[in-house]
C-alpha cells in the first residue's frame, strides 16, 4: 500500500495551495469531484428564479459535492449527486415536459427526483446545514425548474410542450443548447450548477464557495458507520465502501481498488468481505485518488490510457523524466552560447552539460531537503480495472542524478524542425516514432515508453532491438519525409553513441577515429556534400546518389561504395570547372579518410554497424556551409580549408 500512503502525503502537504477560482487544476477537497455542467441557474436566498443561461465551452466543469456511490455511479440505475446533476434528477416537472429517465427508473420515473430531494432536504434539515442550500431546497420543491428553463428560451419545446431532443432546423439557428451537448445528445440530458445570490455575499457560485463544501464533508462524513482497521494509516477508522474512478478524465470508469461485487468472484472464497481482503479509509482513499488525478491532470505524460506521473511528496517542482532536453531545460540562455554552438561543435557536448548542470543544480537548490520523489505509471487493459505498472520511490539526489545522467549519456545534435534544434537527449515518445514510425500501434507506443522507463530511472542500458530498429530506419533514406530523416538522424545517433558510452563519442568530428564503420560514415558525407554542390552550381534540385543509395551502403558498404564514387565523374567535372579550389579540398579529405582504414577493413563487405551514422553526421555538420547563398572562389577555400 506505500502508493497509496505517498498519495495521502502529497495531498496532506499540498492541500490548501490551490485557489478554486484559477482555471489550472486545482486539488479536489473529499467528498467532491468535476463535472461537466451545461446551464447555471441563479435564484435568490429566498428560493426565487432569477435567471439561467447556458454555459460557454470551455467554462463547464464545476466541482459538486458527490458520495461514494454517486462517484463511480454506472448502469440502468446511476446514483444522484447531492447538490448539482441532470434534469432527471432536480427537475419535479421533467416527466411532465416529456423527459426521458435512464432505463432503470423507468418503471418508477419520479424516483430519482424523490431520491434527490430527500437527501437535499436531509442536508439542509441538519446541523450542517447552509443559507445556499436551504434557498435550493427552497426552489426545487416547487418544481418548475424546466418550466423557468423553458420560459427562458434556454431548452426548446415543441407545439405540443415537449422537450426537443434534436434540432431539425438550420444549425445556424439552433438553440445554445445544442451546441454544448456532448455527442448530439438530447438536452434532457443537461447538468445544472447553481448561484445563489444573497446580499452581502460576494461568492454567488456554490462550487467555489469554501464554506458549503465543509459543510457538505462535514455531513457526509456524519452519515458513515463502518468502522474498521485501515490498512493504511494503522487506525481504527470509518471505511471506504467504494473507491474513486475519474483518475484520468471524467469519462473515466477504472478503479485501481474494486470491492462491491458481492455476486462475483472479487473475494469470495477468500474472504467473508470485502473489508477483510483490504481495509482503507474513507478519508485516506478520497485523498489519495484525489492527489493522483490533480496529479495526472497537472503534470502526467499522457498517451491514450497510458499515463506515467512523477512527482515530489513535498508538491514541489521537479523535472520531467519523459521530456527532452529542450522542452524539459530550454535552448541556451544567450543567444552567443547557441551561436557557439553551431560554429563550434566539438564545444557542444561541454556547453550542454554545463546548462544541464545549471538547471539540475536550481531544482536542487529548489527541493531543498525534499527526499521523497515518487514516479508512477498507470494503465487499464479494461474500463473497470486500473494497474499501476511502473512504480518507484527515490530520493532527491537520486532522482536528480538519474535524470542528468540520461540527458548527458543521450545526448545528441537534435534537428526536430526549423525552429527546434537543440543539443540534448530525444523524448521516449519520438524514440517509440524513431523506431516504428509516426503511425505505430497505439499499443506498440505505450510498450515502449514502458520499456524505456527503467531506462530514464533506473539507470538501466537501453533495449539493443530498439537502436537497431532506429537505425535500419534512418538508413532506408528514402523511405522517410527530409524533416522526418533529419529528426530520426539525431535520435539514431544519440541512442548509438549512448548506448556505447565506453567507446566514448564524441558530438564533433574525430579525426582520430579509425574504425572501419565510422570512416566509411565520412566518406558517405563527404560524397554526398560534393555531388550536394554539384547540383547547387546547375540549379538542380533531388537527391543525391548517396542518399539513394543509404540503405544498400549500409548493407554492402564496400560494393556500393563502388558506385557512389562512379556516379561522382560528372559532378566532379561540372566542379572541376566551375569550384576548381572546393573539389580540390573535398579530393583531398577523401584521400585522406580512406588512408586511415587499417589493413584490408577498406575491402569488407559486411554490414555497417550504427557508428556509421556518428561518422555520416560529424562529417556532414563539419562540412556544411550556406547552401542558399552563391560564395565567391575565396570564401569556399577558406570554408573547406577552415574545415
Amino acid at each position: 500500500m506505500s502508493w497509496i500512503y505517498k498519495l495521502y502525503e502529497t495531498y496532506e502537504q499540498c492541500a490548501g495551495h490551490g485557489d478554486l477560482s484559477d482555471s489550472a487544476p486545482s486539488l479536489e477537497p473529499i467528498c467532491h469531484t468535476s463535472q461537466q455542467a451545461h446551464i447555471e441557474v441563479s435564484i435568490d436566498e429566498n428560493g426565487n428564479f432569477l435567471r439561467a443561461n447556458v454555459i460557454p465551452k470551455g467554462q463547464g466543469v464545476t466541482l459538486v459535492p458527490c458520495t461514494e456511490a454517486s462517484v463511480g455511479r454506472s448502469g440502468s440505475k446511476p446514483i444522484n449527486h447531492p447538490l448539482c446533476d441532470k434534469l432527471q434528477y432536480l427537475a419535479g416537472d421533467f416527466i411532465r415536459f416529456g423527459g426521458v429517465v435512464t432505463s432503470g427508473f423507468a418503471g418508477e420515473p419520479t424516483e430519482p427526483h424523490k431520491t434527490y430531494l430527500s437527501q437535499l432536504s436531509d442536508w439542509a434539515n441538519s446541523s450542517f446545514s447552509h443559507p445556499k442550500i436551504i434557498a435550493i431546497q427552497t426552489y426545487v420543491q416547487k418544481g418548475n425548474l424546466i418550466g423557468d428553463l423553458v420560459r427562458e428560451e434556454i431548452l426548446p419545446i415543441n407545439e405540443n410542450g415537449q422537450l426537443l431532443a434534436a434540432w431539425v432546423g438550420d444549425k445556424k439557428e439552433a438553440p445554445a443548447i445544442f451546441g454544448i451537448m456532448p455527442n448530439g445528445n438530447s438536452p434532457d440530458g443537461a447538468v445544472i450548477r447553481w448561484r445563489v445570490e444573497i446580499p452581502g455575499e460576494p461568492l454567488p457560485e456554490t462550487w467555489k464557495d469554501q464554506r458549503l463544501m465543509d459543510a457538505w464533508i462535514g455531513f457526509y462524513s456524519s452519515q458513515k458507520d463502518s468502522k474498521g482497521l485501515c490498512l493504511v494509516t494503522g487506525d481504527i477508522l470509518n471505511l471506504a465502501e467504494q473507491h474513486p474512478a475519474k483518475l484520468r478524465h471524467g469519462a473515466d470508469k477504472a478503479k485501481f481498488i474494486s470491492s462491491n461485487d458481492t455476486s462475483g468472484f472479487t473475494f469470495r472464497g477468500r474472504f467473508i468481505d470485502a473489508d477483510q481482503a483490504c481495509g482503507v479509509s474513507f478519508e485516506v482513499t478520497q485523498k489519495a485518488h484525489n492527489a493522483l488525478r490533480w496529479l495526472i491532470a497537472r503534470q502526467a505524460y499522457r498517451n491514450g490510457d497510458q499515463a506515467v506521473v512523477a512527482w515530489a511528496v513535498s508538491g514541489k517542482r521537479i523535472p520531467d523524466p519523459l521530456a527532452n532536453s529542450f522542452d524539459l531545460f530550454g535552448i541556451p540562455s544567450d543567444e552567443s552560447e547557441a551561436k557557439q554552438d553551431h560554429v563550434n561543435p566539438s564545444g557542444a557536448g561541454q556547453a550542454f552539460g554545463q546548462r544541464l548542470a545549471k538547471k539540475l543544480a536550481g531544482y536542487r537548490v529548489e527541493l531543498g531537503s525534499t527526499n521523497e520523489i515518487v514516479v508512477m505509471g498507470l494503465d487499464s487493459a479494461t474500463p473497470g480495472r486500473m494497474a499501476i505498472t511502473y512504480y518507484r520511490e527515490l530520493d532527491r539526489s537520486e532522482f536528480l542524478d538519474r535524470i542528468e545522467a540520461w540527458h548527458k549519456d543521450y545526448a545528441w545534435h537534435q534537428n526536430y524542425s526549423k525552429d527546434i534544434k537543440f543539443v540534448g537527449a530525444p523524448a521516449p515518445k519520438d524514440i517509440a516514432e524513431a523506431a516504428f514510425g509516426r503511425r505505430l500501434d497505439e499499443k506498440l507506443r505505450k510498450a515502449t515508453v514502458e520499456r524505456l522507463l527503467p531506462c530514464i530511472i533506473d539507470g538501466q542500458k537501453i533495449p539493443r532491438d530498439l537502436v537497431e530498429s532506429i537505425v535500419r530506419r534512418v538508413s532506408n533514406r528514402v523511405g522517410l519525409e527530409h524533416w522526418e530523416w533529419e529528426k530520426y538522424l539525431g535520435i539514431a545517433c544519440a541512442l548509438f553513441s549512448g548506448y556505447h558510452k565506453k567507446r566514448d563519442y564524441k558530438m564533433a568530428l574525430e579525426l582520430n577515429r579509425t574504425s572501419r564503420d565510422y570512416l566509411y560514415g565520412r566518406l558517405l558525407a563527404i560524397a554526398e556534400n560534393i555531388e550536394d554542390r554539384a547540383l547547387y552550381v546547375g540549379g538542380e534540385k533531388r537527391d543525391t546518389s548517396a542518399a539513394k543509395l543509404m540503405q544498400r551502403f549500409a548493407d554492402h558498404p564496400f560494393s556500393t561504395w563502388k558506385t557512389i564514387e562512379l556516379s561522382l565523374s560528372p559532378y566532379k567535372t561540372r566542379l572541376r570547372s566551375k569550384r576548381p579550389a572546393f573539389l580540390a579540398v573535398m579530393e583531398s579529405q577523401l584521400d585522406d579518410v580512406v588512408n586511415l582504414f587499417q589493413a584490408d577493413d577498406f575491402m569488407e563487405d559486411r554490414k555497417l554497424s550504427g557508428e556509421f551514422l556518428l561518422g555520416y553526421h560529424c562529417q556532414r555538420q563539419t562540412l556544411r556551409t550556406k547552401p542558399e547563398t552563391e560564395q565567391d572562389e575565396n570564401s569556399e577555400i577558406t570554408a573547406a580549408e577552415t574545415n
